[in-house]
């Protein structure tokens, strides 16, 4: 079973993949918002993907690492 100081690398791994992935995806797929509203919605949606996103491959790393 893997320890501790092995999910806190993994998950710290998969926040930074998810910063990489809500950072592009607001930088090239989100427009420039037009109002304070549309700001929050576009931060939520791209917070919602990358969180997944980094949530999931912290957690494929982390049972990897187990199974090793």
């Amino acid at each position: 079973m893997a320890n501790l100081k092995d999910a806190v690398v993994s998950g710290v791994i998969g926040a930074i993949i998810g910063f990489a992935i809500s950072f592009l995806m607001n930088f090239f797929v989100v427009p420039f918002p037009t109002s304070v509203f549309m700001n929050s919605l576009n931060n939520g949606i791209s917070g919602l993907i990358s969180g997944f996103m980094g949530g999931f491959m912290g957690l494929l790393m982390y049972l990897r690492k187990e199974k090793a």
